[in-house]
């Protein structure tokens, strides 16, 4: 395994004035080129895990070291513009086109004009939009797939090492899910990016993802690839495990034996 590019060591963030437990002393490493996937129910901890790595929320106790740099010792809004991150609706600027989000990031770094313009039109050939047709359309003129895509063609923009993803697919239709989902990880793989991505989705992340950790109340549950975590003793890792493999079952005992619909 590579070194680790982000790593957490027992960490911790309450809210509610300490009544709410979010992340319960977490120690975690993510390797430099790896693609983990955290998953867990609602409330477990995984988006507020997320968070924390970026400073988008701030750690009660622990330590996250991200490029080898203690995040606290970084100033919030200069590691936000080198770590990508892509949220579940896309999250674009309303008032700027297409072009305009891609570029916003590299523009806050003062890239020159021309330098952004080029990036614009690199990154939308990477995500699979046409240039002259999507290039200067506002966000309300896309589908909900071409603003994802808008989305992670933003989060690459200034070249980060890392993205962060929080559920992006979840909002989309069951085909451009899929289609996307396959689309960044080979982005992913051909840039050598770092990436963690949040999902609820067993199967998304068996599928997507080199390594899994599971959360759990604020904890973390269990790491390690599908195989290994297909082992676990641990009840509720077992019943995530398992749920891929009773939907392939259920589907298989419903379809046609020969494809046809």
């Amino acid at each position: 395994m590579n070194p680790p590019l982000i790593t957490y060591a027992d960490v911790s963030k309450t809210f509610d004035g300490g009544r709410v437990v979010a992340v319960d002393n977490v120690s975690l490493d993510v390797a430099e080129g790896e693609f983990l996937a955290i998953v867990g129910g609602s409330g477990s901890g995984k988006t507020t895990l997320l968070r924390l790595a970026n400073r988008l929320i701030e750690m009660d106790s622990g330590s996250i070291t991200v490029e080898g740099e203690d995040v606290r010792s970084v100033d919030p809004i200069s590691l936000r513009r080198r770590i990508g991150y892509v949220f579940q609706s896309g999250g674009l600027f309303p008032h700027l086109t297409v072009a305009g989000n891609i570029g916003i990031t590299p523009k806050l770094l003062g890239t020159p004009a021309t330098e952004i313009s080029a990036r614009v039109d690199e990154l939308l050939d990477l995500v699979r939009l046409d240039r002259a047709q999507y290039r200067d359309r506002l966000p309300h003129e896309l589908s909900g797939g071409q603003r994802q895509r808008v989305g992670v063609a933003r989060a690459l923009a200034a070249k980060p090492r890392i993205v962060l993803m929080d559920e992006p697919f979840g909002a989309l239709d069951p085909l451009t899910r899929d289609a996307l989902g396959d689309d960044f990880r080979e982005l992913h793989k051909k840039l050598g990016l770092t990436t963690v991505m949040i999902t609820h989705d067993m199967t998304e992340a068996i599928l997507l993802a080199d390594r899994i950790a599971v959360m759990g109340a604020g904890r973390l549950l269990a790491q390690g690839t599908p195989s290994k975590l297909s082992e676990s003793d641990h009840a509720y890792v077992g019943e995530l495990m398992r749920t891929p493999r009773r939907q392939a079952e259920r589907l298989g005992a419903l379809l046609p034996r020969d494809g046809a619909a």
